[in-house]
């Protein structure tokens, strides 16, 4: 089925990132782990392109065990030092403790939050993602109140890498807010999948 995106240009025209634009980016993700491994990623792209990160996505998978908060929480300095070697990974010693002391919040608040880690996320928007109306790329902000809040109070959990701007991202990608633009046909699908939970 050929996609008509209008002004979401912003893939270019690689085709995994046009097919990460027409299948997941923007459509509302309400699991738990799932959520953490983006969020987690876009902490990983701080200073780099998504699509950096993208074509990397499965190595990461693999080094991180499937971003399991359970296993990651438990990391060693031994497997700390595997990570800083594979080549398939961005090998940044700040960010891989940033992701162990992210998993370690992870399953604080998965624990003691009604509804889990998905809950509290969601909570930010109430629970529905926001449909904006965006024509222009230029329209899009790059943070808004509410990624500040949920970046000021993750950082007061100890989530690290996630500021307002990381924040925004992770809600874009994940449909906390729909950001296609209104001549996309992704808008109106993403807009279909936000009431079915």
């Amino acid at each position: 089925m050929s996609i008509t995106r209008g002004g979401c240009v912003w893939p270019g025209t690689d085709p995994l990132y046009l097919d990460y634009h027409d299948t997941e980016w923007g459509v509302p993700e309400w699991d738990s782990r799932a959520l953490f491994e983006k969020l987690v990623l876009d902490g990983f792209q701080a200073g780099l392109s998504w699509i950096t990160i993208l074509k990397k996505r499965d190595a990461f998978r693999a080094a991180f065990d499937g971003f399991d908060p359970a296993k990651i929480a438990r990391y060693t300095d031994k497997k700390v030092e595997k990570l800083l070697g594979d080549p398939g990974i961005v090998r940044s010693r700040l960010k891989i403790a940033g992701a162990i002391k992210s998993a370690r919040v992870y399953l604080d608040i998965e624990d003691k939050h009604p509804g889990g880690f998905a809950s509290y996320i969601w909570n930010f928007v109430d629970g529905r993602p926001v449909q904006n109306k965006f024509r222009t790329m230029k329209d899009v902000p790059t943070q808004t109140d509410m990624s500040a809040a949920l970046s000021k109070d993750l950082k007061k959990r100890g989530f690290t890498f996630c500021g307002p701007v990381i924040v925004y991202a992770f809600a874009q990608a994940v449909g906390m807010v729909n950001d296609h633009m209104t001549d996309c046909d992704r808008h109106a699908a993403c807009a279909k999948l936000a009431g079915k939970r």
